[in-house]
């Protein structure tokens, strides 16, 4: 089994930053990519960021490129979401994800507030 917990949520003003962190734990080793999603009240849970925990290699959705940079310190088994130059129609509950080898995982998820 992995534990996913998301901290570093909060309210900000618009154009303001945060960053979000994922601490997983159990079985990492077993982990090959992490993301992040967010569900707003009202809708879909919906993709944000992705990352390899092999390589690296990330993929954004369109409305968060060039503002939030998704990245990876593999020691401490820790994905961040640095979150720049935020709008209120980024305010939503933020969750983490992983895919692992024997299932995918998801945490508790974070409350982001943007403020305009």
């Amino acid at each position: 089994q992995v534990q996913l917990v998301e901290s570093g949520g909060g309210l900000v003003q618009a154009g303001g930053s945060l960053r979000l962190s994922c601490a997983a734990s159990g079985r990492t080793f077993s982990l090959f990519r992490m993301a992040w999603f967010r569900q707003s009240p009202g809708k879909e849970r919906e993709f944000v960021a992705t990352i390899s925990l092999r390589d690296g290699t990330t993929s954004y959705v369109d409305s968060v490129k060039d503002r939030f940079t998704i990245a990876r310190d593999n020691v401490k088994n820790t994905v961040y979401l640095q979150m720049n130059s935020l709008r209120p129609e980024d305010t939503a509950v933020y969750y983490c994800s992983a895919n692992g080898q024997r299932g995918n995982y998801w945490g508790q998820g974070t409350q982001v507030t943007v403020s305009s």
